[in-house]
């Protein structure tokens, strides 16, 4: 009989999505197939994770390295980022969940860029949970990209502190990332949050992306709730 733990719900789990290849490769299937399992599991984690009453939930799924893949897997990756903006945005709705994307547009077409400007405004007062979707994300270059823009506000150097430099990421109101789960058991962060991670916990599995299911969520909380953050203390 295991002791029973009482849920400590984080507010913000930040999931890096790898494994979407090796499973397809493993089923014999193409690559695409891999992409559109993990697209149809990344749905069911956001949706498992905010019903748990968690509030942020951020999602690895393309980094700033990633242009380096074929332009037909990337066109893929897009297609599919496009299709959750677009025909599948009224789960956003429905789920009262606001969107928010993170990550440089430079190189994202002005279809995908004009599907996430309407999006995000239209979602930008739901208050059931906060999905950002790290598109075109790199976490060394969203502190430069900080920096850049305190820089250009004319900030004396002796204002600068973490909280402003926190302000001016990525939709900076998202917070630090309480726990981060990375799954086809790679032990790497791959430039993920890197500012919000300062104090992260980390969860690493084994399992695909394309295997993962709420149950994981219930698991991942559990196992979180089992460990004493002390920031230091």
């Amino acid at each position: 009989m295991t002791d029973h733990i009482e849920p400590v719900i984080p507010r913000h789990i930040g999931y890096i999505v790898d494994g979407n290849r090796r499973w397809a490769k493993t089923h014999g299937l193409p690559t695409y197939e891999g992409h559109l399992a993990g697209y149809n599991a990344l749905k069911d984690i956001a949706f498992a994770t905010h019903e748990s009453g968690v509030e942020y939930m951020s999602i690895y799924v393309f980094s700033t390295e990633n242009w380096k893949r074929s332009q037909e897997e990337i066109g893929n990756i897009m297609g599919l980022m496009l299709r959750l903006f677009t025909t599948d945005a009224k789960i956003f709705t429905e789920r009262n969940i606001r969107l928010k994307v993170l990550g440089m547009r430079d190189g994202l077409n002005k279809k995908l860029l004009d599907a996430i400007d309407k999006l995000e405004e239209k979602t930008k007062h739901n208050s059931a949970g906060t999905l950002a979707v790290c598109l075109n994300y790199g976490g060394q270059r969203e502190i430069v990209d900080a920096v850049k823009k305190i820089v250009q506000s004319g900030v004396s150097p002796d204002n600068v502190n973490e909280d402003l430099i926190a302000e001016h990421l990525y939709g900076g109101e998202v917070p630090p990332v309480d726990v981060i789960v990375r799954t086809s058991g790679e032990k790497r962060l791959s430039n993920f949050m890197l500012w919000r991670a300062a104090y992260s916990e980390f969860i690493f599995l084994e399992k695909m992306w394309p295997e993962m299911t709420s149950e994981d969520v219930a698991a991942i909380i559990e196992e979180y709730s089992r460990r004493h953050r002390r920031f230091g203390g």
